[in-house]
């Protein structure tokens, strides 16, 4: 069964009383909330997701709460909790899905270490990974955003989950998150794709999510062979730049936006060696969306799927 499959009373029900238990690529989360702002966004946005039967194991358990006392009235708070214990301050209310997608992403990079976890944007095409490693404010959201509506499968918009057993990296496809002016500037280039309403001073700016194509929801099961590792940004002006970069660098790189190198160890290390390895290192500086999707669309792969 699809979430899109619940009725709006069936959903709120379902989150109010014994948890909503979604299926997002090899992760099982069962959330808990009454409050409205979360039970619509994940109505909206993960209308394709598969709710798992009720008895299969939550890898975590959510609850977004208000607070007891006057903050569950004046000037409603958002509580997040997992596993019960309250993990991040309080926010204000109407954040309570952007505070959702933020505190699963916490979820999955705090304690899925049977993967190298790298801050990144992760797309597939014939097989192959490109992933985005990228600072806030790069430009990297908004290029996978255009790129998961030309053609690329979205595997993640934030972690890229590379399996230490095989080097597979594997999708995790869930709303991509977008900020600021890129909201517009998406909601123009997609007008046909399906975006949350706009929630302004949070700590981020102001936020909006664009939901994931649902053929990439339907193919969360497929993981892809590593192809590219490319460092993206940004620049108003510039013309669309594609250039090589030393794999030593790629990898220092690479260790600084992973979440878990260090936690990993030596696994860490070889793993994020044989990813460098096995993919085409490169700079990436664009500032129209369309000539950037033409240079991924013209990009080979170092080593070809056997």
């Amino acid at each position: 069964m699809k979430i899109s499959e619940l009725s709006p009373v069936q959903l709120q029900q379902r989150l109010h009383q014994q948890g909503l238990c979604i299926r997002t690529g090899p992760f099982v989360t069962r959330v808990h909330t009454s409050l409205t702002a979360a039970v619509e966004g994940i109505g909206l946005l993960y209308a394709d997701y598969p709710v798992a039967d009720e008895d299969d194991f939550a890898d975590f358990h959510i609850r977004l709460a208000l607070p007891r006392g006057v903050r569950r009235w004046i000037k409603p708070q958002v509580l997040f909790l997992f596993d019960g214990t309250r993990t991040f301050k309080p926010l204000p209310a109407d954040q309570a899905f952007p505070m959702f997608e933020w505190g699963l992403n916490w979820c999955v990079s705090s304690h899925a270490h049977s993967y190298l976890i790298i801050h990144a944007a992760v797309l597939e095409k014939h097989g192959h990974a490109v992933i985005m490693p990228a600072p806030p404010g790069s430009g990297k959201s908004t290029l996978c955003a255009a790129l998961a509506r030309n053609g690329w499968r979205l595997l993640s918009d934030e972690l890229a989950l590379v399996r230490i057993a095989d080097g597979n990296v594997i999708p995790l496809p869930r709303p991509v998150s977008l900020k600021n002016a890129s909201i517009d500037i998406m909601r123009d280039y997609a007008p046909d794709a399906v975006f949350s309403r706009k929630v302004s001073d949070t700590m981020k700016g102001t936020v909006a999510h664009m939901q994931a194509p649902a053929d990439s929801v339907a193919r969360a099961g497929e993981p892809a062979r590593p192809g590219w590792v490319i460092f993206p940004r940004y620049e108003a002006g510039a013309g669309t730049r594609l250039t090589d970069t030393p794999k030593a660098r790629a990898f220092m790189r690479a260790a600084d936006n992973a979440f878990n190198y260090s936690l990993l160890g030596e696994r860490g290390f070889a793993s994020l060696a044989a990813l460098i390895e096995a993919s085409s290192c490169h700079e990436f500086t664009y500032s129209n969306l369309d000539e950037a999707i033409d240079t991924f669309n013209r990009l080979q792969p170092q080593v070809p799927l056997s």
